[in-house]
């Protein structure tokens, strides 16, 4: 059954396009042009991935996003926006978004980052049900990858998608040293030449999650010189 996409982007040219792409590698490709109607769709259809403009009318897209991440059932988010500041980067990451995509882009680059993020999902989706538990623990802090919720002293987590898949690459192998361009290329799903920053700046909000302390932590530790690695508890 082919994969199924929305595409929430008042732009109806640009979105059309992406759309005409889409469609000529198999994808079922849904489109809305206002944020009402988009996040209408978005939580009454079955979707495997969205494509979310930032600026739309009627209900911008950090709020969407947020809606969305509300709902129990997990949807990977692709943000699209004329906006390329560092701080909606981060605020979009933060609220959900599974990555993001500055216009103007190419429909190349586009398309890679939909066939990354799905053929992640996919893999993890595998993993879960061939190699890990159904539920991970690990001292105070529980996983559950198929309802993608953690929980620490049984208390919900807050985490943002990439802070999940992280999370769940790391527990799923303690011990195992990553460097940070391992982990770019496993939970982001392609390369990101000088963008080792990303992970730091990712392990450093989810040590602020999980751990008493981040400055001494128990759970993601640093291998100085080489990555990080999940304790072996």
């Amino acid at each position: 059954m082919p994969k199924k996409i929305l595409i929430i982007e008042d732009n109806q040219d640009l979105a059309r396009l992406v759309e005409t792409h889409l469609r000529d590698l198999s994808f079922q490709v849904d489109l809305s042009f206002d944020g009402l109607a988009g996040v209408a769709k978005a939580e009454s259809g079955n979707y495997d991935l969205i494509i979310l403009d930032l600026m739309l009318p009627g209900l911008d897209g950090m709020e969407i996003c947020r809606r969305l991440r509300r709902q129990s059932d997990y949807v990977p988010i692709l943000m699209l926006t004329a906006k390329s500041s560092e701080v909606d980067r981060v605020v979009g990451l933060e609220i959900g978004a599974d990555d993001y995509v500055t216009k103007p882009f190419s429909i190349p680059e586009l398309l890679a980052r939909v066939k990354a993020i799905l053929r992640r999902v996919e893999e993890l989706s595998q993993g879960t049900r061939e190699e890990a538990p159904a539920v991970i623990e690990a001292g105070e802090l529980v996983i559950d990858p198929a309802r993608r919720k953690a929980t620490l002293k049984e208390r919900p987590l807050e985490l943002t998608a990439k802070e999940f898949d992280l999370l769940l690459h790391f527990a799923g192998n303690p011990g195992k040293v990553y460097t940070r361009s391992q982990l770019l290329d496993l939970v982001w799903g392609y390369g990101h030449d000088g963008y080792e920053h990303t992970v730091n700046s990712h392990i450093n909000r989810l040590r602020a999650k999980i751990e008493k302390d981040s400055a001494h932590p128990d759970y993601i530790l640093t291998v100085w010189g080489v990555g990080y690695k999940f304790a072996e508890l």
